[in-house]
């Protein structure tokens, strides 16, 4: 006979049931760890030279194209993560090259309350962001 602890978990079960904030932490750490993989893809990281002009200001460039992207931009806090690095975004044998700057923002959702750090990404090129990752859901 099974005895049942106080979340209703088995003794011999393999799962094993989590705090909504536990479940929360290890879906963030989940998500900063996979999605410069998913944004690199099998791709290595192409020549430098095919990815145009480094972007110094990258922050900068970033900061204002969220202002267009978030719903509550002045709201929003980015934590950096790291410098930008040259990637090809490309798919289908197409190439979309650019310089790939990961990121994590905590801003209000349209109920005014922060959604907690997610992670993004924005590919620059010529002092413009081409394409995002993370955004859209």
């Amino acid at each position: 006979m099974k005895e049942t602890f106080q979340r209703g978990c088995h003794q011999d079960d393999n799962l094993v049931l989590f705090e909504p904030a536990v479940k929360r932490h290890l879906a963030e750490l989940f998500a900063a760890l996979t999605l410069p993989v998913l944004a690199l893809g099998a791709n290595p990281q192409p020549d430098p030279s095919l990815c145009g002009v480094y972007p110094k200001h990258y922050k900068e460039i970033v900061w204002n194209w969220m202002q267009n992207t978030l719903v509550d931009a002045d709201s929003a806090k980015i934590e950096w993560e790291g410098d930008p690095k040259p990637a090809d975004l490309g798919r289908n044998g197409e190439h979309v090259y650019g310089w790939l700057v990961n990121f994590r923002v905590n801003s209000r959702n349209r109920f005014g309350t922060y959604t907690g750090k997610q992670s993004h990404g924005a590919l620059i090129r010529d002092d413009k962001v081409i394409q995002g990752i993370g955004f859209g859901y």
